[in-house]
């Protein structure tokens, strides 16, 4: 096993396709079969399903990805460091909380892409914790959650604090609501979610109906059409169209501060990429 081969195999975990890992490598089809059959036969194991929809990982190949994962970076990593000097370019993978993505991260996005137009700047958006799970799979470079985050294998910094707001259809405050509630909520690892849950544990109350969605502006046209309550940021309820469709309601500390942090693994050198990104958070978003 050598780091072409793994090179091969994460080029088709993420794409999906044998062909399509091919046009990634620029290289024949053919070859990238005969390194993954090679790959296999060295393991003793299929790390692949060949299905009509394409590969799918194996449980095999589940095991294995996080590896060649970490070996991708390592050598990403051994090049930067024999080029310390270079000017930032090629691939940075940012994640974030979605409602993050949508406030606050535009603007900066563009003055980095304007300062550093070589890089090829990708985002990726989820729940808090669905971001950290892909920081610490090498999936991505470094991603935007609502915080606190303790894991030995992050650093993380705060740079943003959000100001929590309960919302509803009607100008009642639901803490005070006697009325059978319920609560809209993004899928599961969402930071805003368990702030909610956390609130209503300490008050007593116990949602007569949960409703999961997976988009945040579905969850406020809904709460503004009386189908239940949420918490989300101030700063993301209170735009166009919502803010005309909602009532919010203020949340007692200390559900009511949601710190937003930028995480990122602690064994990965930042490449000049990531350290100017580092930079410019810094200077736009000093906590």
């Amino acid at each position: 096993m050598d780091s072409n081969g793994l090179k091969i195999f994460l080029a088709i975990a993420e794409e999906g396709s044998v062909s399509k890992a091919a046009e990634r490598l620029h290289c024949v089809q053919s070859n990238v079969t005969t390194r993954l059959r090679k790959l296999e036969k060295e393991l003793g194991t299929d790390l692949f399903y060949r299905t009509r929809k394409g590969m799918e990982l194996s449980p095999s190949g589940e095991l294995l990805l996080p590896y060649a994962r970490s070996v991708a970076h390592l050598l990403q990593e051994a090049q930067a460091a024999l080029v310390p000097c270079a000017a930032p370019r090629g691939p940075l993978r940012i994640g974030s909380m979605d409602s993050a993505a949508v406030v606050h991260l535009p603007a900066m996005l563009a003055s980095y892409h304007r300062i550093h137009p070589d890089v090829d700047l990708q985002l990726s958006t989820g729940a808090s914790g669905e971001m950290v799970e892909r920081v610490l799979n090498y999936a991505i470079d470094g991603a935007f959650v609502g915080g606190p985050v303790d894991h030995p294998d992050l650093l993380g910094e705060e740079v943003l604090c959000e100001q929590l707001v309960l919302v509803s259809g009607s100008a009642q405050d639901p803490a005070h609501d006697p009325s059978p509630l319920s609560i809209l909520v993004y899928r599961s690892g969402c930071s805003c979610r368990c702030k909610l849950e956390d609130w209503l544990g300490n008050i007593g109350r116990t949602p007569a109906r949960v409703v999961e969605m997976g988009v945040l502006d579905a969850i406020l046209g809904c709460v503004g059409a009386g189908m239940g309550i949420t918490m989300l940021p101030r700063s993301f309820v209170m735009r166009e169209p919502f803010r005309s469709l909602v009532h919010v309601h203020a949340v007692p500390p200390p559900f009511d501060r949601l710190p937003i942090q930028f995480v990122r693994r602690r064994d990965v050198r930042p490449s000049p990429a990531m350290q100017s990104f580092l930079s410019l958070v810094n200077e736009k978003w000093t906590c």
